[in-house]
C-alpha cells in the first residue's frame, strides 16, 4: 500500500491551504482555506480551491482536519461543505469560528463539527490522527501527527516558536520531539518567514508596544487588527483595564469572534469594560480604547470608512490615536498606505508596523524552521505554506541540516508525491486551480471575464447601434455610437463621424443575403471598427456591435 500527498492548494501562494492524504481508499484533508483576490481579479470577493479531485472520490472522504481558524484555513468550508458533507474536526475556538461562517451559508445545521483537543488520537480509516499544540497568532492551534501503513507523517499547520505566549499554552516540543523519536516519514513545514533570519518575536512583545501608547495617547485609541487575532484583543483589553478605559468593539466579524472567545473561555474580559457604540458618546475620549476591523485597508471596512469621514458612528478626530496592528499582507500596500495618509489629513496620529513594533508574526523564522527539523528528524522534507521562493529558501535549510536534496520535494498545487516506504515518486498531476467566487456565482468567473474587465477598466467600451430592415437587408437607422470611458480627444466628434462612414461604407459593400446573417456583420463591423482605433487612436476597446432588426 502506498500514500499519496495532494496538495489543492498553499504551495506557490500565500492562503488557500489545502492539502489531501490518500492511502487505499481512504482519504482526509487538511484546512480549507480560502484566498483573497491578487489586484488583477476585477470583482472577484474571494479565491477557493478547485477541489474536483474530492468531489470525484467523496464517497472515500473521511473528513477534513482544520489546524486553526485563520480565513486562509477555514475560508473554503462553506463551498466544500456544499458539495460534499463530510464530518470536520477542529479545537473549540476553531469550531465556534466555523460555525459563524456555516451560519451565514445555513449549513450549521447540516455539517457535523467535530471538537478534538490537542494530545487526543482520532481514527480516519487507516489514518491514526492525533492533534499537536503549536503557537500561532490566533489561539487553539494546532499541528498534526498522522500515521499511516506506511508511515508517520507531521504536518506543523502554522506555526512559531513562541516561549511566552499570551495564553502561556507553549508548542508541544515533547510530542514533536516523540515523533523523531519513533521515526517520521515526512515533514510537512510552513515555509511563510523561511526568508527571515533568527526568530520571530513573542507575541508579548506587543503587549509592550501597546502600552506605551496607552500611556501616551491623549485622546481616543483606534486599534485595527484582524478579527482573529484574540490574543492581540487581549492584549489591548488588558491595557485599556490596567489605563482605565472602557472598550468598544467595531467590525462584524470583531464582535462575533470576540463573543465566541468569550464564550469558550479564550477572551477575558472584565465586566462593564466592553460598551455599545452608542454608550461612546456619554464618555469621555480619553476613556475609550475602540478595537476595530479594516486593517488591510479593505474598501468597505470600518477603518476605511473612518479614514474618509462616512463611518455612520466613528468620525476620526484631531488627537486620536489609530494603530494599525497586523503585517501587510502582499497586494495591499497601496490600499493601506490611502487609509494612513486620509488618517494623518484628519489630524490622527498613525502607529503602523514600518514605526512600531506594533506587529509581530506568526510565522517561524529560519532557527525557528531549523529547529522544528531536529525535532521531527524526518526522511522526507515537503515546505508547505508560501510562494514558490519561500519555498525553495525552506528547502535549502533542510539541506543544510543534512536532508538529503533527493529527499526534499518542492511540489505545486495538483502534484502528486507517492511515498512506499524509502521511496518517493512524484505522479502524474490532478486537476486543481484556483475557483473565483463573484457575489454569489462559483467557478464561472474564468480567464475570458477577467480579461475583459480587465480591457473595460483600460481601453472602454463602444457600443454601435444599427437598425437594419428585415426584408431588403438596408441599414434604415444608425449607426449610433455610444462610447463609455474612451477618452476621446478634442476631434472626437470627428472620429465618431469617421467611424459612422467607415460602418456604412462596410454594409454598403455587402450583398444582401449576407445582411442577414447578423453574427458575420457584427464580426466585420467590430474588426474595421479595431483596425481604425489601433491606426487613430493606438487604443483597443471593446466593441459591442448591437443590431436592431426592423
Amino acid at each position: 500500500m502506498s500514500l499519496s500527498i495532494i496538495p489543492l492548494g498553499g504551495l506557490g501562494e500565500i492562503g488557500l491551504n489545502m492539502m489531501l492524504f490518500e492511502c487505499g481508499d481512504d482519504i482526509i484533508a487538511v484546512d480549507a482555506g480560502l484566498m483573497f483576490p491578487e489586484e488583477e481579479m476585477l470583482g472577484v470577493d474571494i479565491v477557493i480551491p478547485d477541489f474536483t479531485y474530492l468531489k470525484e472520490k467523496r464517497d472515500n472522504v473521511r473528513g477534513i482536519i482544520i489546524t486553526h481558524g485563520h480565513e486562509d484555513h477555514i475560508g473554503a468550508l462553506p463551498y466544500i461543505l456544499k458539495e460534499i458533507n463530510i464530518p470536520v474536526y477542529a479545537t473549540p475556538l476553531t469550531i465556534g469560528l466555523i460555525k459563524g461562517k456555516l451560519r451565514e451559508h445555513k449549513l450549521d445545521e447540516t455539517t457535523e463539527l467535530i471538537p478534538v483537543k490537542p494530545r487526543q488520537i482520532i481514527d480516519l480509516g487507516c489514518f491514526n490522527v492525533e492533534f499537536i499544540r503549536v503557537t500561532h497568532s490566533i489561539v487553539d492551534g494546532v499541528g498534526i501527527g498522522i500515521t499511516t501503513p506506511v508511515g508517520r507523517i507531521v504536518h506543523t499547520g502554522d506555526f512559531k516558536l513562541d516561549q511566552t505566549p499570551v495564553d502561556g499554552e507553549l508548542l508541544d516540543f515533547h510530542k514533536f520531539s516523540e515523533y523523531g523519536d519513533k521515526g517520521t516519514l515526512a515533514l510537512l513545514s510552513d515555509s511563510t518567514n523561511s526568508e527571515r533570519e533568527g526568530y520571530t518575536l513573542s507575541e508579548r512583545e506587543v503587549g509592550k508596544a501597546i502600552e506605551n501608547v496607552f500611556k501616551t495617547a491623549k485622546k481616543r485609541i483606534i486599534v485595527a487588527t484582524f478579527a482573529s487575532n484574540i490574543h492581540r484583543i487581549q492584549q489591548v483589553i488588558d491595557a485599556a483595564v490596567k489605563f482605565d478605559r472602557k472598550v468598544v468593539l467595531n467590525g462584524k466579524s470583531m464582535i462575533n469572534n470576540a463573543q465566541v472567545a468569550l464564550d469558550l473561555g479564550y477572551l477575558k474580559l472584565p465586566p462593564k469594560t466592553w460598551i455599545k457604540l452608542d454608550e461612546m458618546k456619554n464618555i469621555p475620549d480619553e476613556k475609550i480604547v475602540i478595537i476595530t476591523t479594516g486593517s488591510q485597508g479593505e474598501p468597505m471596512s470600518s477603518l476605511a470608512r473612518m479614514a474618509v469621514n462616512e463611518h455612520k458612528d466613528i468620525q476620526i478626530e484631531e488627537g486620536d490615536t489609530v494603530v494599525l496592528s497586523s503585517r501587510v499582507i502582499p497586494g495591499n500596500e497601496k490600499a493601506i498606505s490611502r487609509i494612513i495618509n486620509h488618517l494623518f489629513r484628519r489630524g490622527a496620529n498613525v502607529i503602523y508596523e514600518d514605526v512600531s513594533d506594533i506587529h509581530v508574526s506568526g510565522h517561524a523564522s529560519q532557527e525557528e524552521q531549523k529547529l522544528m527539523m531536529c525535532l521531527v528528524r524526518p526522511k522526507f522534507f515537503i515546505p508547505i505554506h508560501g510562494e514558490y521562493r519561500h519555498l525553495i529558501y525552506h528547502a535549502r535549510l533542510a539541506e543544510m541540516l543534512g536532508i538529503n536534496k533527493d529527499n526534499i520535494f518542492i511540489l505545486e498545487d495538483g502534484d502528486v508525491l507517492e511515498l512506499n516506504g524509502d521511496v518517493a515518486v512524484k505522479k502524474e498531476k490532478i486537476q486543481a486551480g484556483r475557483v473565483f467566487v463573484d457575489g454569489k456565482v462559483i467557478g464561472d468567473v474564468g480567464n475570458i471575464v477577467l480579461r475583459d474587465r480587465m480591457r473595460l477598466g483600460s481601453d472602454g467600451i463602444i457600443i454601435v447601434f444599427i437598425g437594419i430592415e428585415k426584408m431588403t437587408g438596408k441599414v434604415v437607422t444608425g449607426p449610433d455610437i455610444v462610447t463609455r470611458g474612451f477618452v476621446l480627444e478634442e476631434e472626437s466628434q470627428e472620429l465618431i463621424e469617421e467611424m459612422k462612414k467607415v460602418v456604412l461604407d462596410l454594409l454598403g459593400q455587402l450583398e444582401q443575403e449576407l445582411m442577414s446573417d447578423w453574427v458575420l456583420v457584427k464580426t466585420k463591423v467590430r474588426n474595421t471598427l479595431k483596425k481604425l482605433l489601433i491606426k487613430k487612436m493606438d487604443r483597443k476597446p471593446m466593441i459591442i456591435p448591437i443590431i436592431i432588426e426592423l
